[in-house]
């Protein structure tokens, strides 16, 4: 006999049942709550919601246990408990408005820190996903430099519209001073700085200290006493605002200090989920995102996100794989020395040792050729400066020696700079080319 199929009977049996969509709390772990009794997905937005006091607050689901999901609260497990109801609200994330957005100090979750009105939400239409992979063939080429006013990078680094470059120093070495000198120098539209890892003291004197056109920037901040998932939100948070002011065909800078300290909030919540530390005690999920944040940035249409972020180097000799995977993710890196910082060289930039991928495109064929003359100038006077200084130099024994030692004390003139003055383009390109031709621009 014939089987006949009711076309509306409703599946039978748990697996082919709707989602369900509350759960609850049954375990805390590190960083992470373990919840069942729902149905959620990797990336999801939860509520989580304690039933008698009606206490809320946000997590992320970041993976799976065997019987349950592992859910990342985004303000820390202080208030959780295993009465706590959790609701999967799905992937859309709530967007802030980044065109209302200049002028405002958030913290990682987009609350306002600077004790103005909440930060308003963008339509659903105006949204922006920040980590949406960009089709490579979608990019133009980036062929427009990027105006720092640090006479050292402009003349010698030169950076394009669009470029993505790493700031390389060890603890004290300079780069939020660095940072502040390119956020008041820079020829952009908008401005947005994170601030991810950072003491609270220091958060505030950068903003004072560093940042005097205040009305083009926005700053987002998680200090390093904040729970790891907000430290990545705020990360995750501050390329999104720069990512959607570039779709209105902006020009933005992000200044992202650091990109160790994201990539230790992510060690944190990645061993809490029981990933195996891979490379000195990272997981593979910090070597997944970084590229995510990373490639970001760029020239796309008519807007563009042109990107410096610091990077913590645990020694100078740059071996810690943060900086490995940082170096070979940038398109340039600007190492900063702590032994031109203890004399007194401000901005500390080695420039020998460090290099932009993209000068060769951006700069012009005059300039490119002053740039290299300084820098063989510069390579010269490094061989024989342990020789000077201990008096066994003789000159005429090398022209191109004694070339180098002569116009050592201009090209010093030339490469520092007081952190509160900036430069422009053409008079940062005039003086190198005095420079390179011999002329004296020590004044």
């Amino acid at each position: 006999m014939r089987k006949t199929t009711d076309k509306n009977a409703k599946p039978v049996g748990s697996l082919m049942a709707g989602p369900t969509l509350h759960g609850r709390v049954v375990e805390a772990r590190g960083v992470i709550v373990r919840v069942v009794g729902a149905s959620l997905r990797i990336g999801e937005r939860v509520r989580l919601v304690r039933p008698d006091t009606l206490e809320e607050q946000t997590g992320e689901v970041v993976g799976f246990a065997p019987d349950g999901a592992l859910v990342m609260p985004l303000s820390g497990l202080a208030g959780l408990s295993d009465i706590t109801r959790v609701e999967g609200c799905g992937l859309d994330w709530n967007r802030l408005d980044a065109t209302r957005l200049q002028g405002r100090i958030l913290d990682g979750l987009g609350k306002p820190l600077d004790g103005g009105p909440p930060a308003p939400l963008a339509h659903s239409s105006a949204r922006f996903d920040a980590t949406t992979a960009i089709n490579p063939l979608d990019r133009p080429l980036i062929a427009q430099p990027f105006v720092t006013g640090v006479r050292a990078i402009d003349g010698l680094l030169t950076c394009g519209v669009g470029q993505r470059v790493g700031i390389f120093a060890t603890a004290g070495g300079g780069k939020s001073t660095l940072l502040g000198m390119i956020a008041n120098g820079a020829q952009a539209d908008a401005i947005v700085i994170a601030l991810v890892g950072e003491r609270g003291r220091e958060v505030n004197e950068f903003v004072h200290d560093h940042l005097h056109e205040r009305e083009r920037i926005v700053v987002v901040a998680s200090t390093s006493d904040r729970p790891a998932a907000e430290r990545i939100r705020a990360s995750r948070l501050a390329c999104e605002i720069a990512a959607a002011l570039r779709s209105q065909g902006r020009h933005v800078l992000l200044l992202f200090d650091s990109l160790t300290r994201y990539a230790r909030a992510l060690r944190e919540v990645g061993l809490a989920v029981g990933e195996p530390p891979v490379r000195r005690g990272y997981p593979p999920r910090v070597f997944a995102e970084l590229p995510r944040i990373v490639e970001m940035g760029g020239l796309l249409g008519r807007g563009s996100v042109t990107a410096f972020f610091t990077v913590l180097a645990e020694d100078e000799d740059l071996a810690d794989p943060i900086v490995e995977e940082a170096r070979s993710l940038l398109d340039g890196h600007i190492q900063l020395s702590s032994r031109l910082g203890a004399a007194g060289h401000y901005p500390a930039i080695d420039i020998l040792q460090s290099k932009s991928r993209l000068m060769t495109r951006v700069a012009g064929e005059s300039h490119r050729a002053c740039a290299q003359r300084v820098r063989e100038w510069l390579a010269r006077y490094r061989d024989v400066e342990l020789l000077l200084q201990i008096g066994e130099y003789r000159r005429g024994s090398d022209a191109a020696s004694d070339r180098a030692i002569d116009r050592h004390p201009a090209i010093t003139a030339f490469l520092r700079q007081r952190h509160d003055s900036h430069v422009a383009f053409d008079k940062t390109i005039a003086a190198l080319q005095a420079l390179g031709e011999g002329a004296d621009t020590s004044t």
